[in-house]
């Protein structure tokens, strides 16, 4: 597993910039995709805005300041400890995904789950001490549905803490990444807590 630094202005240097058409809804989050089950008038929540110096909720790493994907978990009847709804990442390898197992063995029933949406926004690599850092984003206009993405795994780009799945709503964005930058993809129902156990040990 890569080291844990994060890529800044002084040591960095852009690998490639590759610029996305922002969807025209990208404003528009699919929040009334339908009615939560047992409450017919109750709406899916909207992702928000995990800038201001947010920690993460498994392992305490403030949101913003490190390379990657970051998530959100809406929970129904509970919420994480120290503050109110969504639970929040700033990794989906070693943050959302194991959060998100472990609740559910505990019972607790995800609303909602967001993450960083790469064909939505534009995103930049930068390369440090030899390892290539994909950027992070917090606006919640950002934030796409984690069940509809294709994940891109076991690429030569890190997150801020190593290797990390990177999301993409489209298929096709995440295929020519892949090309790009080596790996493959797995859709959401393929990560399961066994296989995110098996990718960090990688």
């Amino acid at each position: 597993m890569a080291p844990n630094h994060t890529p800044d202005s002084r040591t960095n240097h852009p690998l490639t910039r590759r610029t996305v058409t922002k969807a025209a809804s990208l404003g528009v989050v699919a929040a009334l995709a339908g009615c939560l089950s047992g409450d017919e008038s109750a709406t899916k929540p909207e992702p928000i805005d995990l800038s201001g110096g947010k920690q993460d909720d498994q392992g305490g790493m403030v949101i913003g300041v490190h390379a990657g994907p970051n998530g959100q978990i809406f929970y129904r009847d509970n919420s994480p400890e120290g503050h109110d709804n969504p639970a929040w990442f700033h990794t989906l390898s070693m943050g959302l995904f194991p959060y998100y197992f472990d609740h559910k063995r505990q019972g607790w029933e995800a609303v909602a789950i967001y993450v960083t949406d790469y064909s939505t926004v534009e995103y930049e690599l930068r390369t440090d001490e030899g390892t290539t850092f994909i950027s992070t984003h917090t606006d919640a206009d950002t934030f796409g549905d984690a069940e509809k993405m294709t994940y891109v795994v076991d690429s030569e780009v890190h997150g801020g803490m190593g290797p990390d799945l990177i999301p993409f709503s489209n298929g096709d964005d995440a295929s020519s990444f892949v090309k790009e930058h080596g790996g493959t993809t797995v859709g959401f129902d393929d990560i399961t807590r066994e296989w995110i156990t098996g990718y960090l040990k990688r």
